[in-house]
């Protein structure tokens, strides 16, 4: 029988901030910052080629992009995880992210509440996994596409390919502590008092239409949906139609540094989550008595 790690409701309040990656902890694709090179693609003829194969084969489009990473490795480069990982290694991020995720912990423990950080993104686990705030364990989990490998360790076929509308069962993972892929748990009723964290709890960060399922699932119970821009380009548009539409109740530059606005918008978040549990708290106390 299989086993499952499950996490169980804290005494303290839990706040699960969930990240898109590409382009919401990183400027561009992970893919198009080596990988795509070291096959001898240019990177727009690479997603061009994708989209027609994901379009002639009605195939998903990450299932599309996993495929032509393994055909264009063959004569190449070897596609392992090792080789990944090296490849996820050197991701540029923006500004302040490494040193983010610790900092914002720390906040949250000083005001009584648990921040733990998951990523959930169509981009690769193996990748993610190679960076260097994966290594030092800033992530509790990573959601993202990957990959399974033959008896010599060789990418040869997809195990996860995680696309925008499939992002959302994770929040249901992490909603209900079943935090494993596999896990049918996920599946079962859980009594309010033993949801580990509430919907209410969650802060999703993107930057695009792909995570507008997750946005608009966590907005809708009272979550925190931010969308982000590339504080270089300034470019606004995504953010403002968002906005405009109900995905989204803050946006704010893709800048994690201390002081920034998007650390100010987080920070205060915590400490509504502080205050808000604590009447929550009160509210259950009541109905229990009620019940006597």
């Amino acid at each position: 029988m299989m086993r499952y790690e499950r996490k169980e409701k804290e005494q303290l309040p839990v706040l699960a901030i969930c990240y898109d990656f590409d382009k919401t902890l990183t400027p561009d694709d992970m893919q198009a910052q080596g990988y795509i090179q070291s096959v001898g693609y240019d990177v727009d003829r690479f997603w061009e080629e994708t989209n027609i194969l994901a379009h002639e084969q009605q195939m998903d489009s990450n299932l599309a992009y996993m495929y032509k990473m393994v055909k264009e490795a063959e004569g190449n480069l070897i596609l392992n995880r090792k080789a990944l990982m090296e490849y996820g290694a050197k991701v540029k991020v923006f500004p302040g992210v490494e040193e983010w995720f610790e900092r914002i912990r720390e906040y949250g423990r000083e005001h009584g509440v648990l921040v733990e950080h998951y990523i959930i993104s169509s981009g690769l686990k193996e990748m993610i996994e190679g960076t260097e705030m994966a290594k030092q364990g800033a992530f509790e989990r990573i959601y993202a596409s990957s990959f399974c490998y033959n008896d010599r360790g060789v990418a040869i076929w997809p195990a996860q390919a995680v696309n925008y509308t499939n992002k959302t069962q994770f929040l249901f993972r992490i909603e209900k502590g079943t935090l494993d892929v596999n896990d049918p748990a996920v599946n079962d009723y859980y009594p309010r008092d033993l949801i580990r964290i509430p919907f209410r709890n969650m802060v999703y960060i993107g930057d695009s239409d792909t995570d507008i399922p997750c946005m608009k699932l966590v907005n809708s119970y009272g979550g925190h949906a931010i969308g982000v821009y590339d504080p270089s380009t300034g470019n606004m548009e995504k953010v403002k139609k968002m906005i405009r539409e109900n995905r989204i109740r803050y946006y704010s530059p893709a800048d994690y540094t201390e002081g920034c606005a998007l650390d100010t918008l987080v920070k205060k978040i915590i400490m509504r989550t502080a205050a808000n549990e604590a009447l929550e708290a009160e509210h259950m106390a009541c109905e229990q008595e009620t019940e006597q």
